[in-house]
């Protein structure tokens, strides 16, 4: 692959620098994958991101055989036999699913080369698919109480026009139904305005043992509800993180009151706080429930936005499914992390670790 040698530069003078720069030199720093092959369709050049993508691209071996999909082909062969330009998008599914945009275009008016370019539109994917995923399950959890309220009404204004018990039977589940409908519209407001602050880490000194004995305070009459008894006993030591105080009492407060929900069987919550090393000092706060315990395959889907364990379990404990993706969100930002060991039949711990400065 040539620089460009046929450049004319008018006498008194001198090329522009970037004028000399090889092609390939171009190429090899360009972080999408890139192959040039000539009029048969043989490779001439792969950069380092096309062999890091593809494996490796000898130079002679034919496009055509390394993909073989019918619209990969139709576009090669229509590009070598009229010199045309063109784009499809691709995809792959093994090894890892993949997606891309193909653009093949003619190299120079009479170089007989083509350049093909692949742009990697797999997280673009990915992000499209959350999204809708995202407004689809928003809706279904909204449908759901806007729904069974509809019906309520409906009979109240009919059958149950002068029957007062159920009147008031009636009345206490669609309180129950908006209340619900409330919490989930606050945690779609609180996950969205996680997701729009910037990825600065928070400086402020958070100090977690009076911060977590504060949160106990606070959530006092959810544990008298839920009939479990909490321990707790803040280190000798003073032991703080940098962190925004507000966010970290949210991650603290949905951890107690998962613990308390779905441990509830097992009537007791301890919360711990030590000293730990990850990628270097940290601070680890543990939840640990007596409770039924999370089967290992669902361990890995816990923090995705309305992943249950068990729907209908979740759904009569008031669950919108967005707790721990909130509590994944705002450690995140704080370049913290949330591990989740569980035995089945025995309960679950649920471990935030935050590093300490």
């Amino acid at each position: 692959m040539q620089g460009m040698r046929d450049m004319k530069v008018q006498p008194g003078e001198r090329p522009d620098e970037v004028d000399l720069l090889p092609a390939r030199e171009l190429a090899d720093v360009l972080p999408d994958p890139v192959v040039l092959i000539d009029a048969h369709g043989a490779t001439r050049y792969a950069n380092p991101a096309a062999i890091a993508s593809f494996g490796a691209l000898r130079t002679g071996t034919l496009l055509q055989h390394r993909f073989r999909s019918p619209e990969v082909q139709k576009l090669l062969m229509r590009a070598l036999s009229d010199g045309s330009e063109g784009q499809i998008e691709y995809a792959e599914r093994v090894p890892v699913e993949r997606a891309f945009l193909i653009s093949i275009k003619p190299l120079g008016t009479a170089a007989g080369l083509f350049l093909v370019h692949f742009k990697d539109q797999s997280e673009t994917r990915r992000i499209d698919r959350m999204r809708a995923d995202f407004i689809a399950n928003a809706s279904h959890e909204l449908r759901t109480p806007l729904a069974s309220i509809a019906g309520f009404i409906e009979t109240l204004r009919g059958p149950a026009r002068e029957d007062a018990r159920a009147r008031e039977n009636f009345l206490q589940i669609m309180q129950a139904q908006t209340s619900r409908m409330a919490r989930l519209i606050d945690d779609l407001l609180s996950l969205s305005r996680i997701e729009m602050k910037p990825h600065m880490r928070p400086q402020q000194k958070v100090e977690l043992g009076p911060l977590i004995s504060g949160v106990l305070e606070t959530m006092s009459h959810l544990m008298r509800d839920y009939d479990v008894e909490v321990s707790f006993t803040p280190p000798a030591e003073p032991l703080s993180v940098p962190g925004d105080r507000d966010e970290l009492i949210q991650v603290f407060s949905n951890l107690l009151e998962n613990a308390c929900k779905y441990g509830q069987e097992g009537k007791r919550v301890e919360i711990s706080i030590s000293e730990g090393y990850g990628s270097g000092p940290e601070a680890i706060v543990c939840f640990r429930d007596y409770g039924p315990g999370i089967a290992e395959e669902h361990i890995p889907r816990l923090t995705e936005r309305f992943y249950r364990v068990d729907v209908e379990k979740s759904r009569v404990r008031n669950g919108t499914g967005l707790g721990l993706a909130i509590v994944k969100h705002i450690l995140t930002r704080h370049e913290g992390r949330l591990t989740i060991h569980s035995t089945v039949g025995e309960g679950s711990t649920f471990c935030v670790h935050l590093p300490r400065g």
